[in-house]
C-alpha cells in the first residue's frame, strides 16, 4: 500500500500525467467568481423568479427561470441497468517488465510510462440508491488511457459467471432483479425468482459457490481481488496468439466482512464502501493491485479438462501460475461524481493492437451489449467524447454530429476515400499501429447449440467448495440457508438442494438439516430447461466428474498475507479520566504501522485525560459503531474505564466487535470493562504470541507489549473460530 500526500493540485503534482492534463480544460472552480447563465449572461437575482407584482404571478418570459429549471429537471441520466451503485477513482498504471513475448500493445512493453487509470467499482443487482454491503458480485472495471488509445479491462471480484451464453443475460438480470409484480426485494438475491432461475440452470453451479461465500462481502474495496472473467487472446508483433486470463491481486489481501455485519453496516453506513475507498485516497493512503497473467500458448488450447473459452470456468493456479506483470495505484478522487464516475463508460470492445477476443459466447454478446447501454444512458453515439471518456491521443475520423456532439470539426470532407482532402483521415498499416482482428481460422456450420466441452457443471463447483478453510465452507452453509430460507416455494428449494448434492453431499445435508428438508437420497441429475425446443434434453445432460485438482490454495481467503494493519480502522473506546499516557503509546504504535485511530466516547469533541488533557473524540458511542471497525482498544483510568462499564452501547461496542471474530485488546486496568462483557469468561487466564494469535483478545499493563501483540493480532483479520459455539451474544 502507496502511502503518499494526497494531491492538492493534480494538474501541478502530477504534470506527466496525460490525462491530468486532459481533464483541465473541463475542470471548473467558482470561487471568487460571478454567477452566470449557461449562455455567460451576468445574473443579478438567483433568489426571486420574475413576476407580475411582489405577490403576482411568474412570468413566462423569465429565461432565468427556465434555464435553471430546465436543466435540474433533466439532470439525471439513466441508471444502468446493473452494476448501478459505483464509485471510482483515478490512478496510474506502471509495468515490471516487457511483454513484446506475448503482446505488441505498447502499454505492456514500455517500463518507463504510467498508464493513466480510472477506475469504477461497483454492485451489480441494486439500484443507485442502495447498499454497498448487498451480498453481490462486484464490478472492477479498469479504463486504461494508452497512447494507443483507450483499453477497458471490464470485470469483477469473481473470476467465473451464472452464464455461458450472452443470450441468456437478460433472462439472468430480470431472475435476480427485484421481482416485477412488487419490486421487492432490492439488491438481494434471495427470493423465488433468482433460485427458480438457478435451480435449472445446472451452469450457474460454480457461480453460486462463490457468490454464497465471503467473497461477495467484501471488507473493502481496496481489499478484493479483479478478474476479467473471460479468455482474451494476447497478440505479438509476429502475430502470434497466447491466450490470456487477466487478474488483479490487491497488496492489502483480500478480506470479507461477516454476514451478520454487513447487515449491520448497511444500516449505520450504507455508503460504508464508497467513503473507505474515497478516505484513504484523501489520507494518501492509496489503494494498491497488482495485475496478473495467467498465459497460456495457443497450441494448449485442449490440454485441460475444461473449456478454456466456458466463463463458468477458471485456470487454478496450480496448472498455470499468475504472473505478476505490473502495479496499478489509485491516487487521486474524482473532482465531481457525476461528470467522472456516472458518466464514466466501459466497454469490453476498447482495445489496443495486441489485445484481443476469443469465441468465449458470453463475451462476443456483450461486446454488442456495451455499446448499445451507452448509447441510452450517455445520449448518443458521442459518449466518448464525455471528457472521463476521451482517449489521450487525438481522434480523428469522418463519424459526425449526433446528440451533444463536442469536437468542431473544419473542413469540407466528412467521407472516405476522399481526394478533396487528400485521402485524410488514412488508414494505419499493422506495422504502424493499426488494430488488425487476429486471423483465427474458422470453418463451421451457423448454429445455434453448446459444445459438449461446456457440460461439466459440477467439477470446479467442487474445486472451490473443498479449498474452502472450515470457517469459510460454515459461511457458504448459512448464506445458503438464508438465501433459500428466503424463498417460498418448496419446489425451488427441493430442486436447490438436488444441484447441492452433485457438489457436495455434505454441504446438501447441512443446508437441508437447516430448512427442515429431506436431501434427495439418490439425486438425479438436475432438470436443465437451458435448451433448444428441437434438441434432446440428453444432449444438454450435465456431465458429472471430479475436479482436476483436489483443491486450490488462491480460492481460499485464509491462505491470504497475514502480516499488514495498513488503513485498518481501530476504535479506542475512552471517557473522561483516561489514561492518557496509554493510550497515546498504543495510538502511536498502531498508526506507526499504518493503522488509522478514531476515538469513541460517551460525549462528542472531547475527554480530558487523569492529567486533565484534553484528547480529542471522533466519534460518540450515539454515532459509531463496531461494525465499521476492524478492532476494538480499551485503555485504562479509573473513572474512564468505570463509564464505559456502565455504558450499554459501550459493552454491546465490545460484544459486537467479539461476535464479528475482531481483535479485542483492553489495559489490565480496563479489566472491568471485559468483565461487564458477555464473553468475559472466553477471556485467556494469560497471554503470549501463541495465545494471542489464537484467540485475537489481548491483556496487558505494559502499553508497548499490548501495542505489539494487538498489532500482529489485527494482522490476522479475523478469529473465525469463535463462531464455532454459534452462540456468542452481542
Amino acid at each position: 500500500m502507496a502511502k503518499r500526500k494526497a494531491q492538492q493540485d493534480p494538474a501541478v503534482d502530477q504534470p506527466e500525467n496525460d490525462k491530468v492534463r486532459s481533464l483541465a480544460p473541463f475542470m471548473e472552480d467558482s470561487t471568487g467568481e460571478r454567477m452566470n447563465t449557461n449562455t455567460g449572461l451576468l445574473i443579478n437575482d438567483d433568489q426571486n423568479s420574475l413576476k407580475a407584482g411582489e405577490r403576482g404571478a411568474s412570468l413566462l418570459e423569465d429565461f432565468i427561470l427556465r434555464e435553471k429549471i430546465t436543466h435540474f429537471d433533466h439532470e439525471r441520466i439513466p441508471e444502468r441497468v446493473v452494476h448501478a451503485r459505483g464509485s471510482g477513482a483515478h490512478g496510474v498504471f506502471k509495468l515490471y517488465k516487457p511483454l513484446g513475448e506475448y503482446t505488441r500493445a505498447n502499454f505492456l512493453n514500455d517500463t518507463e510510462v504510467e498508464t493513466p487509470v480510472f477506475v469504477r467499482f461497483s454492485t451489480v443487482a441494486g439500484s443507485r440508491g442502495s447498499t454497498d454491503l448487498a451480498r453481490d458480485v462486484r464490478g472492477f472495471a479498469v479504463k486504461f488511457y494508452t497512447q494507443e488509445g483507450n483499453f477497458d479491462l471490464v470485470g469483477n471480484n469473481m473470476p467465473v459467471f451464472f452464464i455461458q451464453d450472452a443470450i441468456k443475460f437478460p433472462d439472468l438480470v430480470h431472475a435476480v432483479k427485484p421481482e416485477p409484480d412488487n419490486e421487492i426485494p432490492q439488491a438481494a438475491s434471495a427470493h423465488d425468482t433468482f433460485w427458480d432461475f438457478i435451480s435449472v440452470m445446472p451452469e450457474s453451479a460454480h457461480m453460486i459457490m462463490w457468490l454464497m461465500s465471503d467473497r461477495a462481502i467484501p471488507r473493502s474495496y481496496r481489499m478484493m481481488e479483479g478478474f476479467g472473467v473471460h479468455t482474451f487472446r494476447l497478440v505479438n508483433a509476429a502475430g502470434v496468439s497466447h491466450f490470456v486470463k487477466f487478474h488483479w491481486k490487491p497488496l492489502l489481501g483480500v478480506h470479507s466482512v461477516a454476514w451478520d455485519e454487513a447487515q449491520n453496516i448497511s444500516g449505520k453506513d450504507p455508503d460504508f464502501h464508497r467513503r473507505d475507498l474515497w478516505d484513504a485516497i484523501e489520507s494518501g493512503s492509496f489503494p494498491e493491485w497488482e495485475l496478473g497473467l495467467q498465459i497460456v500458448p495457443e497450441e494448449d488450447e485442449f490440454k485441460f479438462d475444461f473449456d478454456l473459452l466456458d466463463p463458468t470456468k477458471i485456470i487454478p493456479e496450480e496448472l498455470v501460475p499468475v504472473q505478476r506483470i505490473g502495479k496499478m495505484t489509485l491516487n487521486r478522487n474524482p473532482e465531481n461524481f457525476f461528470a467522472e464516475t456516472e458518466q464514466s463508460a466501459f466497454h469490453l470492445g476498447h482495445v489496443v493492437p495486441g489485445i484481443d477476443f476469443t469465441n468465449d459466447p458470453l463475451l462476443q454478446g456483450r461486446l454488442f451489449s456495451y455499446t448499445d447501454t451507452q448509447l441510452i444512458r450517455l445520449g448518443g453515439p458521442n459518449f466518448q467524447e464525455i471528457p472521463i471518456n476521451r482517449p489521450i491521443v487525438p481522434v480523428h475520423n469522418n463519424q459526425r454530429d449526433g446528440y451533444m456532439r463536442q469536437t468542431i470539426n473544419r473542413g469540407k470532407v466528412s467521407y472516405g476515400p476522399n481526394a478533396l482532402g487528400d485521402g485524410f483521415p488514412i488508414q494505419s498499416k499493422v506495422s504502424e499501429g493499426g488494430f488488425a482482428s487476429y486471423p483465427e481460422r474458422i470453418d463451421a456450420r451457423k448454429v445455434r447449440a453448446r459444445s459438449k466441452s461446456f457440460l461439466d457443471h459440477f467439477s470446479q463447483a467442487k474445486l472451490f467448495f473443498n479449498s474452502q478453510s472450515d470457517p469459510e465452507k460454515d459461511h457458504i452453509v448459512d448464506a445458503l440457508s438464508f438465501e433459500l430460507g428466503k424463498v417460498q416455494s418448496g419446489e425451488v428449494r427441493q430442486r436447490m438442494l438436488g444441484i447441492l448434492s452433485m457438489i457436495d453431499s455434505g454441504l446438501a445435508t447441512q443446508v437441508a438439516f437447516k430448512l427442515r428438508l429431506p436431501v434427495p437420497e439418490d439425486p438425479e441429475l438436475p432438470m436443465n430447461r437451458s435448451i433448444p425446443a428441437d434438441a434432446d434434453p440428453a444432449d444438454y445432460d450435465p456431465e458429472v466428474k471430479e475436479p482436476s485438482i483436489a483443491s486450490s490454495a488462491a480460492l481460499s481467503m485464509a491462505n491470504q498475507p497475514k502480516d499488514s494493519i495498513e488503513t485498518r480502522k481501530i476504535a479506542f473506546l475512552a471517557a473522561d479520566g483516561v489514561d492518557g499516557t496509554a493510550l497515546q503509546t498504543v495510538k502511536s504504535a498502531l498508526e506507526n504501522a499504518g493503522a488509522v485511530v478514531e476515538v469513541i466516547s460517551t460525549r462528542q469533541n472531547y475527554l480530558l485525560s487523569e492529567a486533565n488533557e484534553q484528547i480529542l473524540v471522533n466519534h460518540s458511542l450515539l454515532t459509531a459503531a463496531s461494525v465499521l471497525y476492524d478492532a476494538v482498544y480499551v485503555p485504562g483510568g479509573t473513572n474512564s474505564v468505570a463509564e464505559i462499564a456502565a455504558d450499554a452501547d459501550g459493552v454491546h461496542f465490545l460484544n459486537e466487535a467479539f461476535k464479528h471474530c475482531k481483535a479485542i485488546a483492553a489495559d489490565a486496568g480496563a479489566t472491568q470493562v471485559i468483565e461487564a462483557t458477555n464473553f468475559a469468561k472466553k477471556v485467556p487466564d494469560s497471554f503470549d504470541d501463541e495465545t494471542v494469535l489464537m484467540e485475537g483478545i489481548v491483556i496487558s499493563e505494559d502499553p508497548a507489549q499490548l501495542s505489539e501483540w494487538f498489532i500482529k493480532a489485527i494482522a490476522q483479520h479475523r478469529f473465525w473460530d469463535r463462531e464455532k459455539p454459534r452462540k456468542v451474544p452481542a
